[in-house]
């Protein structure tokens, strides 16, 4: 009978995760993953087959954590609230393994190479502007937009607000914060 694994796999994940978001997929080898997540090469390939099966499990994951996290606050405060302070709670976040978005870094650095990770960046990020989309149309629902506005305009100018505004938070000498106060004020405009 098989020997069951004796590691947290979703805790792999989660380091190999912060690995990648901030080397990036060629900046991060196999024996940077093995001695991060502390597994033997056999060990490695039994438990997840390949650095790009890892990859794509680790853009997922990030993917997934940051809905939970928006539809949570949108649950909690409600969705014009949760727009409104959500990109002050990115930059706030000690757990970032970098402030650039993984997905948006995985698609930069990989879409020329026609990567199939890119791809899936790219899927990813498409759902988080779904989710946006939905916040703002639910927004408008609460009374808090105007309804003449289109809650898919708006979700695509968010992302690309925000996507800058992480790539604003890498550089140094830069407040990034400021840009997150911008972006609240805009929405409350509307």
């Amino acid at each position: 009978m098989p020997r069951k694994p004796s590691f947290d796999r979703d805790d792999l994940i989660n380091r190999a995760r912060d690995v990648f978001w901030s080397r990036g997929w060629a900046g991060t080898s196999l024996k940077d993953l093995e001695e991060t997540l502390k597994l033997k090469p056999g060990s490695f390939y039994a438990a997840f087959g390949s650095k790009d099966a890892l990859y794509e499990l680790a853009l997922e994951k990030y993917a997934e954590d940051g809905r939970a996290r928006l539809e949570a606050l949108a649950s909690e405060v409600g969705a014009f609230e949760a727009l409104k302070s959500h990109p002050k709670r990115i930059l706030d976040s000690d757990a970032n393994a970098a402030k650039a978005c993984m997905l948006a870094k995985t698609y930069l650095e990989l879409h020329t190479h026609d990567h199939p990770l890119a791809d899936r960046a790219d899927t990813l990020l498409s759902g988080m502007e779904t989710l946006f989309e939905d916040l703002f149309h639910r927004a408008q629902t609460d009374g808090d937009i105007a309804n003449d506005r289109d809650p898919k305009r708006l979700a695509l100018r968010y992302l690309s607000d925000l996507l800058g505004m992480r790539v604003t938070a890498e550089r140094s000498k830069s407040d990034a914060l400021a840009i997150a106060e911008e972006i609240a004020d805009g929405l409350s405009a509307l």
